[in-house]
């Protein structure tokens, strides 16, 4: 996609990235009901007021494929044909009144949905209001990241803890209806509005996953969901275990602290768990991959019409503990930033199944009304180039978590891990 926008080169520098906005997972919404994740899982680049500056003109390509674009598409525009089409509505609609403002706005939520990337969304002034609210952190609703995979409304993740994982939600369950309403087509937006409520009210998802053999509803208690980012257990063989929730406003922080904690402690081996982690702020995944990857060294590309790679400054104070990753389906976007860096530099063995493969990067754009849009402006490539987006990270040994396993109160990722650092469970 050629666009370039009016802002001052946020990708090249970090205090940019600070803006609340995200790379999470696909349209990936952590936004208590869920959580949008750009941040849509993925990472993001800019929160920021500006417009388009320029556009490409038409290739003779449709969006993006080597599809051929029908003939009334290469014509020049005749913007007479919207206002013809907004007067007959307005004048001739059954159910009047009919309003201006809705019309309008969803005018232009069909112009960047026209563009067939589930992570290019234009929000109206309230879903902008929610969309930048959720990014605090603190929210109402289940706790799950969704997205859209395979045209499929799907459970990217939900968060440890959580009213979704306490009612048995699980990555890659496929949300059939949300209190009995067919999801087919819809939004992940849309989604987002029919799940989140208030605390205390109930939803009802219809889910399918594999194993089961008919869908199956699950009730969901909302209730005020509060993102922890990093979580750290000190095992007595030595080894500590670092649980990385998200890549949030508080992250750095935490890690920082934790970081100290564990070289005190001097361990044998470290696990980074980033399972069901989808993602968050880039400059705290690259923060975080800091502590591995020596200065200087590439931690992710940034690939559009232009290269632009960003590399750590250090202090890699973790680089030669031995190390283990793992990294599932709910794996995306900044969680697979710091998997594919520290995977192709060999300071780390991914342990688990492939993950979300979120990796385009999003620019968000407030516009004078207080509505805004998101829009996809690049892609992420690990430090010696391989695609994250759609791609997703490969493990070095997969290993599966079954349903079994959960019931079973066995995790055989985590055995995998703690065998390859040579200790017992």
């Amino acid at each position: 996609m050629n666009i370039t926008t009016q802002h001052p080169n946020p990708i090249n520098q970090k205090t940019a990235l600070k803006q609340k906005m995200w790379p999470h997972a696909l349209g990936i919404y952590i936004v208590g009901a869920i959580l949008v994740l750009t941040f849509y899982a993925g990472t993001v680049v800019g929160f920021h007021r500006g417009k388009v500056a320029a556009t490409s003109p038409g290739t003779g390509e449709l969006s993006g494929t080597s599809q051929l674009v029908p003939e009334y598409l290469s014509k020049d525009v005749d913007f007479s044909l919207y206002w013809e089409v907004f007067s007959i509505l307005k004048n001739d609609y059954l159910r009047k009144p009919v309003s201006d403002v809705k019309l309008f706005y969803g005018s232009l939520e069909g112009m960047v949905a026209a563009l067939g990337d589930p992570h290019t969304v234009f929000f109206d002034p309230e879903m902008t209001k929610e969309f930048t609210n959720d990014l605090a952190g603190e929210f109402m609703g289940i706790g799950a990241e969704i997205g859209i995979k395979d045209a499929q409304l799907q459970i990217i993740a939900p968060l440890p803890g959580t009213p979704a994982d306490q009612a048995g939600i699980k990555s890659g369950d496929r949300i059939l209806n949300i209190d009995g309403q067919d999801t087919t087509g819809i939004t992940v937006e849309e989604a987002v509005r029919k799940i989140r409520g208030e605390k205390g009210t109930k939803v009802i998802l219809t889910i399918f996953r594999e194993g089961f053999e008919a869908p199956q509803d699950f009730v969901i208690i909302r209730d005020k969901i509060k993102v922890a980012s990093v979580k750290t257990e000190f095992r007595e063989d030595g080894v500590v275990v670092i649980n990385l929730i998200q890549f949030g406003d508080d992250t750095v922080r935490e890690f920082e602290a934790a970081v100290i904690d564990i070289l005190a402690k001097n361990p044998k081996g470290i696990v980074l768990d980033l399972r069901n982690n989808p993602g968050g702020f880039l400059d705290a995944a690259i923060e975080v991959a800091e502590e591995w990857v020596p200065s200087g060294q590439i931690i992710v590309i940034e690939q559009n019409n232009e290269r632009t790679e960003f590399k750590s400054k250090g202090p890699a104070r973790l680089n030669g503990i031995p190390t283990i990753v793992l990294a599932n389906g709910g794996s995306a976007s900044g969680s697979e930033i710091v998997a594919g860096a520290l995977q192709d530099y060999k300071l780390a063995t991914i342990v688990g199944t492939q993950t979300f493969g979120k990796g385009s990067v999003q620019d968000f754009q407030l516009l004078e009304d207080g509505s805004s849009v998101k829009f996809t402006i690049a892609e992420w490539l690990t430090p010696i180039g391989r695609s994250i987006d759609r791609n997703g990270i490969t493990p070095d040994n997969e290993v599966d978590f079954t349903v079994e396993d959960f019931k079973a109160e066995i995790d055989p990722q985590m055995d995998n891990a703690l065998q390859l650092l040579n200790v017992k469970k």
